[in-house]
């Protein structure tokens, strides 16, 4: 089981890298190319997100439930 945490860094170096190989080596062996694609970009997302929470950029559950109530509709 991989570890949604951090993942990638903001500057690109080694560790990076090796953080992105781990990911890729952690996929099951009859992983497809589309299945290391999506864990990647599942990664990267989740560490946006975390970058945002850091810089205080968030929004609250109020404003968040609003548009999902027209989705699920």
């Amino acid at each position: 089981m991989i570890r949604y945490g951090r993942i990638f860094l903001e500057n690109g170096d080694v560790e990076t890298k090796q953080q992105i190989l781990k990911a890729i080596e952690e996929l099951p062996e009859d992983a497809s190319v589309e299945d290391a694609i999506e864990r990647l970009y599942l990664l990267y997302k989740i560490e946006k997100g975390l970058r945002q929470a850091e810089r205080g950029d968030l929004i609250s559950q109020e404003d968040a439930r609003q548009p999902m109530a027209k989705w699920l509709k």
